[in-house]
């Protein structure tokens, strides 16, 4: 039983021409016989995403099959041309970077479709916060197409002749006719023996089965720049997947992924750290510790600091990519109460509350009141 093409493709039935084909290419992606191989239905899979695509991408066809359903498109002569693949060029087409059927519906000129433009790829990268600052270099694999070596590329088993099609005699499309209610329908698909080509190989290459391009899996080095942030990309250009006919190869988009630090947040080129500071060394002026992207540094706390009072680090923070211009570290200084207190410290700080007056707790300027709940809230 035929399935609903809005179903098969996952789209709802206001779906725009984009959607619809972008639907189609995420599934592409999935069915390939290259990168699918552990699904033995996967073409029968990708003939019925097709079909589906020829219906929904034509308005025509859609308008028709909104009303009526397929027995309205079957009426008109209407036949699915993903039934008639050979080889899987056209697979390629839509997996990269062509046409999501390669032509079918009429767009074969003869002799072939031109070049096709390979795919892009993207991957993701993580790295640690130190490395995103300093730049480095981390190793990224992926999956692609890539042109066969034993064949350069063209399907034939080196040495042996490349013939033209003598099923389509080089037209790289065959036209058959039907009778319909309304009459004779020429219609031309692409010839299943070629895959639109117009040429076959004499003997196919053994090594990717005529295709002249098969699927692998690589590994790079790619450099970090330093001062990068999280969900930036970098873009390799030619390291996609292979063209088709001679077209370009795509490129590789690696996303960064910046691992988050337990010890700073980041804020553009600034980091925020805190440290916590004991209420009576706070009242008292201390010096304390904290950690920084050059290790730890000492910082002064002055006698008196309120919670929340915020010390910057010049040039300890990230630096602008290219620029290398680092901006600043602040650390906010977070004054604790403490707690669980001893009978001998509850006895001290009874003997401090009742000495403390007005003049211990005035600001060194006149503040509004809602400084105060700012302050209060920092």
């Amino acid at each position: 039983m035929r399935r609903d093409p809005y179903e098969v493709l996952g789209v709802s039935r206001h779906a725009d021409e984009r959607e619809v084909k972008k639907a189609f290419r995420s599934l592409a992606r999935e069915l390939h016989p290259d990168v699918n191989r552990h699904d033995p239905e996967a073409e029968e899979k990708f003939k019925e995403a097709a079909e589906a695509y020829e219906i929904l991408s034509d308005s025509e066809r859609r308008a028709v099959y909104d009303r009526f359903g397929f027995d309205g498109l079957d009426s008109r002569g209407y036949a699915p041309s993903g039934h008639g693949f050979g080889s899987f060029a056209d697979i390629f087409d839509a997996f990269f970077g062509g046409d999501p059927l390669g032509g079918f519906g009429g767009a074969f000129r003869g002799g072939g479709p031109g070049p096709v433009h390979g795919g892009d790829i993207a991957v993701e990268a993580e790295v640690t916060l130190e490395q995103a600052a300093r730049g480095a270099s981390v190793e990224v694999s992926y999956e692609l197409v890539e042109a066969c070596e034993h064949c350069r590329g063209n399907g034939a088993e080196p040495g042996t002749p490349i013939e033209t099609c003598p099923r389509c005699e080089g037209a790289g499309q065959i036209r058959t006719v039907s009778r319909t209610a309304f009459g004779q329908l020429v219609r031309a698909h692409a010839c299943d023996l070629c895959g639109g080509e117009g040429r076959v190989a004499r003997e196919p290459c053994r090594q990717c089965g005529g295709r002249g391009r098969r699927a692998a899996r690589k590994a790079l080095q790619v450099d970090i720049p330093a001062g990068i942030a999280d969900g930036q990309r970098i873009r390799l250009s030619d390291r996609g997947h292979a063209g088709e006919r001679g077209g370009p190869p795509g490129d590789l988009y690696v996303l960064v992924r910046v691992r988050e630090d337990e010890r700073f947040l980041r804020d553009g080129n600034d980091l925020v750290t805190a440290v916590d500071v004991p209420a009576p060394a706070a009242a008292l002026g201390t010096t304390v510790t904290v950690p920084t992207l050059d290790g730890e540094a000492e910082v002064e706390v002055p006698p008196g600091t309120q919670p929340g009072t915020v010390v910057s680090l010049r040039g300890r923070g990230m630096p602008s990519i290219g620029r290398g211009r680092r901006g600043d570290q602040r650390v906010v200084l977070n004054v604790v109460i403490p707690r669980n207190l001893s009978p001998r410290q509850r006895e001290l700080l009874e003997e401090l509350r009742g000495t403390i007056g007005e003049e211990n707790l005035r600001q060194p300027e006149e503040e509004s009141l809602f400084a105060k709940v700012r302050r209060a809230f920092r």
